[in-house]
């Protein structure tokens, strides 16, 4: 996802940009770039392929002053065109007055790009944003919006297909920014006689707490002294204000080498908050329900829709609905749930899970079961994003901005609420007694202090991890909610560590992958508990023998005080003991310490994976 700042203000402009573009690397990017306007009527640019630090470097070299108190800043995540320099925003028109910078794709650039070469326009990039700065500036200079930055911009908008955030300046307007956004993110921040616009919080929180959302087909002008909105017809808009409630702090990494190691360890933080405030009067009290208990109490089917880590969330959610609401639950990768045509009406609750709330994959889902007449509950972790609008519900996980782009403290959380919504629908239903769903809740409210066990207990993992470093592949085994965990598990290692990592369904192992078992291959397994499940804790015990007795390294996460695997078990890494359904909270967590320390022993940069971004707002 790329990364976007924007400013008006009494400042040096290039400080303020360049320090949000650092607080948004996170995200992923390859390509960065910046735009000051002089006040003299002069537009400064400059962009540069790679790291942020290849921008910097190119600035100290220049001549040019990027002088100026207005301006704004990108970091690029290539789709049309490859990474390089003249692919990089900001693209500007064949006047070098007009400057624009996007984040998300215009589906619709390729008979633009043919009707403005058609015109005699050249073009000197491979983008589809390119485009949009032409357009504006023939917009600008000629016809109904001539001289009308604002209204040029709405004018060429309302031609683009697709999902975008775009902001323009013009060098005859110094003092401010025009931008506007479908389906992708941007918030404006509101300082003292300054005004930030960015694609997350985090950009300008050191300078304000206090922003705005925007709407859909929404367009922002913002100059130092604020702000105006209108819709894609000129029409004044509404936006909505919010004040952000973490700070800066909450964004640094607190002694730690990498984000990712801070937001492991602050996951029980992060799941207590999550869960907080739920219970009322023994009953579940959601965030932002907005559907009846008679709306829940009508739901005869259940989808989850997510993406990556959010999806093996939505895996657990299924366990936990069915075993205490017995309804049918089936989990959807959102990027295939609407191509496939799903059976979806009035009595179908679709749960849409996404960390940013701005997944163009799941959204698209979300947009397909409105359309089908199906109730929509989010879960998400940013408040006031697409997908929370544009649903008919909303649980937010209280997480706290997570940095590091593969999920930790978010996926967890998500669990949590996916528990949260398995109650309320129980409560709704009638299937759970209200003494019971406080039960249930009472269990989930002790994990926070089992995961802070589990984190503990984790250097044995961390040794572990340096001596798996070198191996070629990892696979991964579980049984029951061990699945998903073992799923999630494999996921980070490919992501951190670059390995070949799969996980199996413990029981398909002898349905052709146990041809993979070699001499020396590590195999980690997630083992059930012998209490709740001893029945599957026997099954998957026999697996351990299985493998093992052709050569392979087995790997157990297995609950403290679980005698039986420790003859079978060439590392055992233990975990708290917890009722079943809930035991991914705990076993997850050597998992991510695994991943994050085998990354960095192959010497990989933890935080930010190559080919990765921290939210795909693209299909």
């Amino acid at each position: 996802m790329c990364g976007i700042v924007g400013y008006v203000g009494n400042r040096p402009a290039l400080n303020v940009i360049l320090d949000g573009l650092r607080r948004l690397e996170y995200r992923g990017y390859d390509s960065a770039g910046v735009a000051v306007l002089d006040g003299r009527g002069g537009l400064a640019v400059e962009r540069k392929a790679g790291q942020l630090r290849n921008l910097e470097a190119r600035l100290d070299e220049l001549d040019v002053p990027f002088e100026g108190t207005a301006g704004m800043g990108h970091t690029r995540w290539a789709t049309h065109g490859g990474p390089t320099d003249r692919n990089a925003h900001p693209h500007r028109d064949g006047t070098g007055k007009v400057a624009v910078v996007h984040n998300g794709i215009i589906e619709n650039f390729a008979p633009l790009r043919a009707e403005l070469e058609a015109a005699g326009v050249e073009l000197t990039s491979d983008t589809d944003t390119e485009a949009a700065a032409h357009l504006v500036a023939r917009a600008y200079a000629d016809g109904p919006t001539a001289g009308d930055l604002a209204a040029s911009v709405r004018a060429v908008c309302r031609r683009l297909h697709g999902a975008f955030t775009l902001l323009f300046t013009h060098a005859e307007h110094p003092d401010m920014i025009v931008a506007a956004r479908r389906s992708s993110p941007l918030v404006v921040g509101l300082g003292e006689g300054e005004t930030f616009l960015a694609s997350d919080v985090a950009a300008f929180i050191e300078h304000t707490r206090d922003a705005v959302e925007l709407g859909q087909d929404q367009v922002v002008t913002i100059r130092r002294d604020g702000y105006d909105v209108t819709d894609l017809d000129g029409n004044p808009a509404e936006a909505k204000p919010f004040r952000v409630t973490w700070d800066l702090a909450a964004a640094e990494k607190g002694g730690h080498d990498y984000f990712m190691l801070k937001e492991i360890e602050e996951q029980p933080t992060a799941v207590a908050n999550t869960l907080r405030g739920h219970l009322t009067d023994r009953r579940i009290v959601l965030d932002e329900q907005r559907l009846a208990d008679g709306d829940l109490r009508d739901v005869d089917k259940v989808f989850v829709v997510a993406c990556g880590t959010a999806y093996h969330s939505g895996l657990l959610a299924k366990y936990a609905i069915e075993h205490w609401t017995r309804l049918p639950v089936e989990v959807e990768l959102a990027s295939e749930f609407r191509y496939r045509d799903p059976v979806l009406d009035r009595q179908t609750l679709v749960v849409a899970i996404s960390q940013s709330g701005e997944t163009m994959d799941t959204l698209e889902a979300v947009r397909h079961a409105k359309e089908q007449k199906a109730r929509v509950l989010a879960i998400c972790n940013t408040n006031g994003a697409q997908i929370p609008r544009e649903s008919d519900a909303v649980l937010y996980t209280h997480a706290g901005p997570e940095i590091g782009v593969a999920a930790t403290k978010t996926f967890t959380s998500q669990i949590a609420a996916n528990y949260l919504v398995g109650l309320a629908l129980a409560q709704a239903r009638g299937t759970k007694y209200p003494d019971e769903v406080a039960r249930e809740f009472a269990e989930l409210e002790a994990m926070p202090d089992a995961m802070a066990a589990a984190l503990d207990g984790v250097e044995a993992a961390r040794e572990l991890a340096r001596d798996l470093a070198p191996s070629r592949a990892v696979l991964f085994l579980g049984r029951h909610v061990g699945f998903p965990v073992a799923l999630e598990g494999a996921l980070k290692l490919k992501e951190l560590a670059y390995m070949h990592a799969e996980a199996f369904a413990a029981g398909e192992l002898k349905h052709g992958p146990i041809a993979l078992i070699e001499d020396g291959l590590p195999v980690v397994v997630v083992m059930p508990s012998p209490k709740g499940r001893a029945v599957l804790h026997a099954k998957l015990l026999s697996n351990i023998q299985e493998i093992t007795a052709r050569g392979a390294r087995t790997v157990v996460i297995a609950e403290e005080g679980d005698e039986t695997i420790r003859p079978f078990a060439h590392h055992l890494l233990e975990v708290p003991a917890v009722p079943t359904l809930l035991q991914p909270l705990v076993s997850t967590v050597p998992l991510q310490v695994l991943a994050a320390e085998i990354a960095r022993a192959r010497g990989y940069d933890v935080d930010k994976p190559r080919n990765l971004a921290k939210s795909v707002t693209v299909e």
